[in-house]
């Protein structure tokens, strides 16, 4: 793949009228339950490395119980990519359902602390906060088995119009798709941002959520997204071919801006007028990829607000995703503003 002249001028959206926040993220709150296994551990309990499946309340159980030592901490795919943004110096705030529970507390906690203002609807305790167990494996892979309780079932009632409307641009998360009233809450949230001249983003979140929402994905790629994120599989997944470089021609005619990953090899930037590759920065020693995606659209869209060039964009999001594939968790154990580069 060749790289091409890119004509598209990002303009810094964070002195828009209004903007009060350079993210709002909207997504599956999830409290995660990171612990390192083998893959004897994965056969055992029938799980296929590296994918994400969801599970109900006995499996839930069941794998936490199997499980030892694992830590826990506040997560969810958008939630952790709003965390990096506020770990750059950006404005973030979330939109999440959580339980009136200890769980929801604890989440609620640990997104104030982390500078994100997280905007919680009403919950209940029927049913609990919503939480993700991931099992890492030697080579870095995780194995991500989740229980969605609350979270799944936000509504269009659910959504904070006004944080959506001060927001420079709305970030979907692809996994809050499996419920219908998800769905809808999804186009109303973006009817809103549009509605207020706001950018409107959407993470893929995974090759197998993309094959459970293809058509529907590309139809809301197609009428409401103006930045897409995504790894190269799921991408493949979106277009139902092998071919990457056919993929990106499919992708140019749909998308004004895709900023997609291909783990050691960098991502590539797309748009209309062409593709930009971006190398992947280096890491001493891989630890847990559980994060990656997250915090690379983190990096991204913090120089995308600011009006940056697509190229230092992606940068910025292979230096956040470096920093948390080196240790456990998906979310930054630094100050990502401590690794901007010098202007």
């Amino acid at each position: 793949m060749t790289v091409s002249d890119i004509t598209f001028v990002p303009r810094d959206l964070t002195s828009n009228p209004g903007i009060s926040y350079d993210v709002v993220g909207l997504g599956n709150a999830l409290v995660d339950v990171i612990a390192q296994t083998d893959d004897a551990f994965l056969e055992q309990q029938q799980l296929a490395k590296g994918s994400m499946a969801l599970v109900d309340t006995d499996r839930a159980v069941s794998l936490y119980e199997a499980l030892h030592g694992g830590v826990e901490m506040s997560g969810g795919s958008a939630a952790n990519t709003m965390c990096g943004i506020a770990s750059f110096g950006g404005r973030a705030a979330y939109i999440g359902k959580v339980a009136e529970d200890t769980l929801g507390d604890t989440f609620s906690k640990d997104m104030q602390v982390v500078g994100v203002d997280f905007k919680r609807p009403v919950g209940g305790n029927s049913i609990p906060t919503g939480r993700c167990i991931i099992a890492v494996t030697p080579d870095a892979q995780r194995t991500m088995n989740t229980f969605l309780g609350i979270s799944s079932l936000l509504t269009p009632g659910d959504l904070d119009h006004a944080a959506i409307a001060a927001g420079a641009v709305l970030y979907l998360e692809g996994y809050l798709y499996d419920q219908p009233e998800a769905k809808v809450a999804f186009r109303a949230a973006a009817e809103i941002a549009h509605q207020h001249n706001r950018q409107v983003s959407l993470t893929l979140s995974d090759s197998f959520c993309v094959d459970r929402h293809r058509s529907d994905f590309r139809a809301l790629i197609s009428d409401e997204i103006d930045i897409l994120f995504g790894n190269e599989a799921e991408l493949l997944a979106l277009y139902e071919t092998d071919t990457f470089e056919f993929a990106i021609t499919q992708l140019r005619q749909d998308c004004i801006v895709a900023a997609i990953t291909r783990s050691e090899l960098g991502s590539v930037v797309v748009t209309k007028d062409g593709v930009i590759e971006v190398a992947a920065q280096p890491v001493a020693q891989v630890v847990d990829t559980t994060g990656a995606g997250d915090l690379y659209a983190a990096g991204f869209l913090y120089g995308y607000t600011r009006g940056m060039d697509l190229h230092t964009c992606a940068t910025l999001g292979h230096i956040a995703s470096a920093e948390v594939i080196s240790h456990v968790g998906p979310r930054p154990q630094i100050a990502l503003s401590s690794l901007l580069p010098a202007q």
